[in-house]
């Protein structure tokens, strides 16, 4: 697992989102794009962290930011995410993980003493060219929204 760093280049995706609809990062040339990885809708800890980031969406807008939020859900699981979470950003369904791939946050995890391949809680801010400006991973779910905001009123 070769997680990308500050300085490289997104690798271009398009998946499909809540209502099934094609959405490409390149669709969001010249906003930052919050990419963020989060292993299952509906969980406890990815509700936590979707909850933050809905909850901070107007200063996210004043700094530009659009967030993706990205998992192996099929797509009929995410309509039910934003709307029993009301969430206020796009969900995107990555079923074969070959995006999670390209961004290196598919990986071996443990859980529980199992050792089982799965999504690394991991969230990337992708600058207005495309390029990786900063990756988040060490923050607890809870906290993930502060971390970003301190970051982008640093």
């Amino acid at each position: 697992m070769k997680t990308l760093v500050a300085g490289d280049a997104a690798p271009a995706f398009t998946l499909p989102n809540q209502n099934g609809d094609s959405i490409s990062l390149a669709s969001f040339q010249g906003k930052k794009v919050l990419v963020y990885f989060y292993p299952k809708a509906m969980t406890p800890g990815c509700t936590v962290q979707a909850q933050g980031l809905r909850d901070i969406q107007q200063e996210l807008k004043q700094h530009n930011v659009e967030v993706l939020g990205i998992s192996p859900d099929a797509v009929k699981r995410l309509p039910k995410f934003i709307e029993k979470e009301q969430l206020n950003f796009t969900l995107l369904s990555d079923e074969d993980h070959a995006v999670a791939d390209a961004f290196g946050v598919w990986g071996p995890k443990k859980f529980m003493g199992k050792e089982y391949d799965g999504i690394h809680r991991i969230s990337f801010l992708i600058d207005e060219n495309g390029k990786v400006e900063q990756v988040f991973d060490k923050f607890k779910t809870k906290e993930h929204h502060l971390v970003i905001l301190n970051y982008l009123n640093a």
